[in-house]
């Protein structure tokens, strides 16, 4: 028995260091009885994984996004392509009408008003010749005016179709790298979680039971019972109730297993109500709520940079995901360090 803990134990140090990037642990680490910093080490790098699995998660929605920006560059592109081309045929045809009325001029029907008048064979003819020349020169110098706004409708549709390439041309070579490094990190969170399941897997009796207690013991809490100022926060919490005893899975919101901000996301939904998707964002937005002010329904984050995050429910409880191996359970809100808590 004693080999198999330091076999094991063994193993998870090693992948400690080499997961987390971290120099090799001292030898105090290889105490097969030391359940506690056993315990401590797969801890470590669980939230190592959870927080690698909320980068992810960013950005995957910074992708959607920035794919969102390139259709709409896309399609600004086409617009103005389509506006340009327009521009260009209204300057022909105003080029075309210009041509006429020069090819009119030297005909001979531009000529001195004086002279067009004396060689009129009467008065009627003079007043209709004298008529037709002056709506000639108007219609030159319309259309004079109409083929430059053209040109320059043309020019400055040629420039935004232009810059709205170049953009959408930028856009999509940061949506390349970005798809890149989502692949990489997608590649680094399943070396991390397979390496997690690995352990937890392999945990004997009486270690899987600690690692399930490792946030304290757990709590039944009947949803009845519940009554808050907030009453969609009250229904959420009801939401997440029903869901103790599911399984976590990185990155999943329901409606079989769940990860930290998932279950959130999830027991939100139920109200008609769309929250943030990651723990992080969570905590970024909604209302800040002091921790001597939390009602049900108000989510709590959790450890540095709020890689986790859960549900208060009232009564100094927190419903939540914590870790793979860990069913969705209640235990006390102080059971983990507190970094903020937000209300929606």
């Amino acid at each position: 028995m004693q080999t198999s803990h330091r076999l094991r134990l063994g193993a998870i140090s090693v992948a400690t260091a080499l997961v987390i990037g971290l120099a090799p642990l001292p030898s105090a680490f290889g105490d097969p009885e030391n359940l506690d910093t056993l315990i401590a080490t797969m801890e470590q790098v669980s939230r190592e994984a959870e927080a690698q699995a909320e980068q992810v998660k960013h950005l995957e929605q910074d992708l959607e996004a920035k794919e969102a920006e390139v259709a709409d560059y896309e399609r600004r592109v086409d617009e103005a392509t389509k506006k340009a081309d327009e521009a260009k045929e209204n300057a022909r045809r105003t080029q075309e009408e210009v041509d006429r009325i020069a090819l009119a001029k030297y005909r001979g029907a531009n000529v001195d008003p004086i002279t067009s008048v004396a060689s009129a064979t009467s008065p009627q003819s003079a007043i209709d010749r004298t008529a037709y020349l002056q709506a000639l020169a108007r219609r030159t110098e319309h259309a004079s005016k109409e083929l430059e706004k053209a040109a320059a409708e043309a020019s400055e549709a040629h420039s935004q179709a232009s810059r709205a390439q170049a953009e959408a041309q930028f856009q999509l070579a940061q949506l390349r790298k970005e798809r890149e490094t989502l692949d990489e990190k997608r590649a680094e969170l399943e070396q991390r979680t397979n390496e997690i399941r690995s352990r937890v897997d392999a945990l004997e009796a009486e270690q899987r039971q600690r690692w399930e207690n490792k946030n304290g013991p757990t709590f039944e809490f009947d949803p009845e019972l519940i009554n808050g100022e907030n009453p969609a926060g009250v229904d959420a919490v009801k939401a997440a109730l029903s869901k103790v005893g599911s399984p976590y899975s990185w990155g999943a919101t329901g409606p079989d297993a769940f990860d930290c901000s998932g279950l959130m996301v999830w027991a939100y939904q139920q109200q008609g109500k769309s929250i943030p998707r990651t723990s992080q964002a969570q905590m970024g937005s909604g209302i800040p709520i002091p921790k001597d002010k939390l009602q049900p329904g108000d989510l709590i984050g959790y450890y540095p940079g709020a890689t986790h995050v859960g549900m208060y429910i009232g009564d100094g409880k927190v419903v939540h995901a914590a870790d793979y191996g860990i069913p969705v359970q209640v235990v006390s809100f102080d059971a983990m360090p507190f970094v903020g808590a937000r209300r929606y």
